[in-house]
């Protein structure tokens, strides 16, 4: 084995571990779009879902079947029929939906049950089960439309699915679901995902879908200024929402969003859409630090949001102690007052737990992190990197290819988080006049 190989492998692993310690025992609930099955994508997605179980996380699938009932109806002649972003199931619609269905799900389970030498599956064991986990109602009319066979989730199973869940298995749903009287009714993959992650207060609900995620600047076509938005906060993709039309297609921008906010509110702390184009999505944004999609996080336990004039004493009150002991340069209270806006801070309960300013230099296209601060009653829980993911938020929003920090005794974790160390004279030249020779503190540069 090279060493080359060893030098990259080792300290990968090590970074993934503890993203596996913190996955071990949660819940996900993943939505796979029908498309991705028919852009055959199936076996590589299963053989990462299996991986991720392997790793001691519950599995929930959630297939979506909307091209194969399309190409089902295409071969009886029959057109397919929508209204509201919604399918109307009459009759033809519903004997497809039922022959997609099963199809489906016999694909879905023999994909599971591979093991070649050789391959990823090899040497796995991933029991799956699917069964009458949902009950459903009907839509009925909506707005002088008869939606027919097609049906909402009225009810979930859930101690039945976290008795499987329990056993070892993987949960398999078809977007089907039978009334109290025995009637069929066609759903939406993206309805029972979200109903079954609220049910269950799953830890994750992840959509595989055709959209990459949401932009920075939603609708405007893909730039290095217009990148994907990582982490989204819960209040900023309502105010989205509410902004966009309403969503008829799923490549619309408010179609998955729409179920990350439901589930959100809900009680589901993180939900995600990826793109099934992109081969192991689901490793990326489970167990790299930046992930690849867009998150929608529910902050309203740990408010993190940009700072006004009224947070300047909670501020200096953390900051302070890092100041006296040199961590951190010393700042007064005017200086940050005039820079309140600079600043994104974590609070909760009225109490400032973290923060950290950006100072942005537009004509290199980049900008400094300045004061990233977490108090020491909560360090080791991530405030730090949430802090790091809404600067380099920011950053983007205004343009900017890169990021740096100046730095005394925190290198190592601004290492680990994708900076690298860089001369002096890198700096934009107005920071390097600023520059204090006597700190001799390392310059960090992070590209966005």
């Amino acid at each position: 084995m090279s060493a080359v190989f060893n030098f990259t492998f080792v300290p990968w692993f090590r970074s993934v571990a503890p993203y596996i310690h913190l996955h071990r025992g949660k819940t996900f609930v993943v939505g796979m779009a029908g498309e991705a099955i028919a852009a055959g994508k199936l076996q590589h997605i299963a053989q990462d879902l299996a991986l991720i179980q392997s790793m001691g996380v519950k599995i929930v699938l959630v297939h979506g079947f909307r091209p194969q009932v399309n190409e089902q109806l295409a071969a009886k002649g029959h057109q397919p029929q929508y209204a509201q972003g919604m399918r109307i199931t009459d009759g033809v619609a519903l004997d497809c939906a039922q022959e997609a269905a099963g199809q489906l799900r016999y694909e879905i389970e023999a994909v599971f049950s591979q093991g070649l030498p050789n391959t990823p599956m090899a040497g796995s064991t991933v029991r799956v089960i699917s069964g009458n986990f949902i009950t459903a109602r009907p839509v009925g009319i909506v707005d002088g439309v008869d939606f027919k066979h097609s049906g909402l989730v009225r009810k979930v199973d859930v101690q039945g699915i976290r008795q499987t869940l329990q056993m070892g298995a993987m949960v398999l749903l078809s977007p089907f679901g039978f009334s109290i009287t025995g009637e069929a009714f066609n759903l939406t993959m993206e309805e029972v995902a979200t109903r079954v992650a609220i049910e269950l207060q799953a830890d994750k609900l992840i959509f595989l879908s055709e959209m990459p995620g949401i932009r920075i600047k939603p609708g405007q076509p893909e730039s290095e200024d217009n990148p994907i938005d990582t982490e989204m906060p819960l209040d900023y993709a309502e105010r989205l929402l509410r902004e966009l039309p309403p969503a008829q297609q799923p490549t619309d921008i408010g179609f998955y969003l729409q179920h990350c906010v439901r589930a959100c509110k809900a009680g589901v702390e993180r939900t995600h859409i990826l793109p099934f184009a992109t081969d192991g999505a689901l490793l990326l944004e489970v167990y790299v630090h930046d992930g690849i999609g867009t998150m929608v996080i529910d902050e309203k336990l740990e408010s993190l949001r940009e700072a006004t004039v009224d947070d300047v004493g909670g501020i200096l009150q953390l900051i302070e102690p890092f100041e006296k002991d040199g961590t951190l340069v010393k700042r007064d209270r005017t200086e940050i007052e005039r820079d309140a806006g600079q600043y994104t801070v974590i609070e909760h309960d009225g109490v400032i737990f973290g923060c950290a300013a950006l100072y942005p230099y537009p004509q290199a296209k980049t900008a400094e992190m300045a004061a990233l601060t977490v108090s020491p009653q909560s360090q080791g829980q991530g405030d730090g990197e949430r802090i790091l993911k809404r600067v380099e938020q920011r950053a983007r929003a205004m343009g900017l290819s890169s990021i740096f920090v100046l730095t005394t005794r925190t290198m190592h974790w601004f290492l680990k988080r994708g900076f690298q160390p860089v001369a002096i004279d890198w700096l934009p030249e107005a920071r390097q006049r600023s520059y204090n020779l006597n700190r001799k503190s390392q310059v960090l540069v992070k590209q966005l």
